[in-house]
């Protein structure tokens, strides 16, 4: 789950406080990293198991509903098809996630304000209404139902943000990530596989570690290094006045396309300038573009780097 574009979003986070922080330890910071993602993986976890807390907020409402229709002794019909869902029951009882949930002790019962709010706005939906008056569904309709609800409820309520901001503060900027593994998550669950369908891993493999881990040391060895050679492409603007987050970024990217021959230029400057234009000011993605490639075209000249 963990892959490279959170990698370098958490490297320059991590690199622009070390650097506030005086630059001190690196042995601390690499730790730090690796902590940092880790969270990430704690947040898709904690995704999965909202939604079954909203399944399990709903068995709630519809047994009181029951309770009061015995009491009255009304012939009023009330279905579980929501809480009968195959896909969220079978998610529920998945065997990596409860050993998550029993090995971190996290639940959502501190939220169940949020939970109702979210059930709400599901109930009101027109995919639940359609779910719920179709003749019949099968599991691949269950699924397809809690896919359209986490991407067009889940993932864009505002609301949301200030709930996990409250659980960690690691969580601000993995979000948007995260939701697309959860959604990769919905679509490759199998009935069959019961509650052994395996979850999304933390990392890949281990390649990605240690690209992160790698990234993040030679950035910070080498930076006087790459910092000059950035300083060498600036033109008509001085080295100074640049804003610090975009020598950061810079630098960092500088590092990725000296320490690994594999990755295309391209993609290295592309994933730099979308993080600029996320995390400095609306110019950045320009200055990183026309800079880092600069400095790509100095190095092939040089014969320092041979990739395109």
């Amino acid at each position: 789950m963990i892959n490279r574009t959170l990698i370098r979003l958490k490297i320059v986070q991590l690199m622009y406080a070390y650097y506030q922080n005086g630059g001190k330890n690196i042995e601390t910071a690499e730790k730090e990293l690796l902590f940092s993602l880790s969270k990430a993986y704690d947040l898709y976890n904690y995704l999965l198991m909202l939604m079954v807390a909203i399944s399990r907020y709903a068995l709630t409402q519809v047994e009181r509903k029951e309770e009061i229709n015995r009491t009255t002794h009304s012939d009023e019909k009330v279905s579980r098809r929501f809480v009968d869902n195959r896909f969220v029951l079978q998610l529920e009882s998945n065997l990596q996630l409860e050993e998550y949930r029993q090995r971190q002790k996290k639940t959502w019962d501190n939220n169940i304000d949020y939970v109702k709010k979210i059930y709400e706005q599901i109930i009101a939906s027109d995919a639940y209404k359609e779910y719920m008056e179709a003749e019949s569904v099968s599991y691949a309709d269950d699924r397809e139902l809690w896919r359209k609800i986490y991407k067009s409820i889940i993932m864009k309520d505002e609301a949301l943000d200030d709930v996990l901001e409250e659980q960690s503060l690691y969580w601000n900027d993995d979000r948007s990530i995260v939701d697309t593994f959860i959604l990769k998550t919905i679509k490759r669950f199998e009935e069959d596989k019961a509650e052994h369908q395996e979850l999304v891993p933390e990392y890949n493999d281990d390649e990605d570690r240690e690209f992160a881990l790698r990234l993040f040391r030679r950035t910070i060895l080498n930076d006087e290094y790459y910092r000059s050679l950035i300083s060498k492409c600036v033109k008509n603007w001085e080295f100074n006045r640049l804003a610090y987050m975009d020598i950061v970024i810079m630098q960092i990217a500088v590092a990725e396309i000296l320490s690994f021959p594999l990755i295309p230029v391209s993609v290295t400057i592309n994933e730099y300038v979308e993080i600029a234009k996320w995390y400095s000011t609306p110019k950045s993605g320009g200055y990183v573009n026309g800079i880092v490639d600069a400095v790509a075209k100095m190095l092939r000249k040089e014969k320092k780097i041979t990739k395109e």
